[in-house]
């Protein structure tokens, strides 16, 4: 009894620090939490869908450092959160705990007007690597300008054959960022810069 106890007034201390409002002591309590493993889910699952997207942030950011798959569809769930940080938070869990399940979402939010959060949804897509190759030719083929550039970039640094096609024809484009991302996409996937029309 005094052990749970014990474990049970560590973790409330650790969440403690990690709302604190004090970055350095938050991150320090992820670290620390993260040891004590699933132990701490039930006592994190509220601050899922607490009020203040700071609170929801460092839930995400410590969820992020448990391992299995059980945690892919909260991630999934978060990037559809109101606050633009929360999902650049998912994406950044997602890439590191990549999983298919969660592509069709990340494509939807190559669309997004938020500077940074395409790119994260991009790094996501390219840490789950071929199955992602199918959903970001899509976009190659049909998206609007900003999200074929991020698919560009993720195709290119997957490296899967499958792509080559699409690759050399980024060249008639004539876009200095999609002529960088084709020839980085040939060189990943074996393709190198071979033969062009002169």
């Amino acid at each position: 009894m005094n052990g749970a106890t014990t474990l049970m007034d560590e973790i409330e201390s650790l969440l403690a620090e990690l709302t604190s409002g004090d970055d350095q002591r938050a991150e320090a309590s992820v670290m620390r939490l993260a040891k004590l493993g699933k132990a701490v889910l039930p006592f994190i699952q509220p601050f899922l869908n607490d009020p203040d997207p700071d609170k929801r942030w460092w839930a995400l950011r410590l969820l992020a450092e448990l391992p299995g798959d059980d945690l892919v569809p909260i991630f999934i769930s978060a990037l559809s959160d109101p606050d633009a940080s929360v999902r650049q938070c998912a994406a950044l869990a997602l890439t590191r705990q990549p999983s298919p399940q969660a592509i069709e979402a990340l494509i939807s939010l190559l669309r997004e007007r938020d500077a940074l959060l395409p790119r994260l949804a991009a790094n996501a897509l390219v840490a789950i690597g071929a199955p992602a190759v199918p959903a970001l030719l899509e976009v190659l083929n049909n998206g609007s300008p900003m999200e074929r550039m991020q698919a560009a970039r993720a195709i290119a640094l997957i490296g899967d054959q499958r792509a080559i096609p699409a690759l050399f024809n980024l060249f008639a484009e004539d876009s200095a960022w999609m002529d960088y991302w084709a020839e980085e996409g040939l060189e990943r996937s074996g393709a190198g810069m071979v033969y062009f029309k002169p």
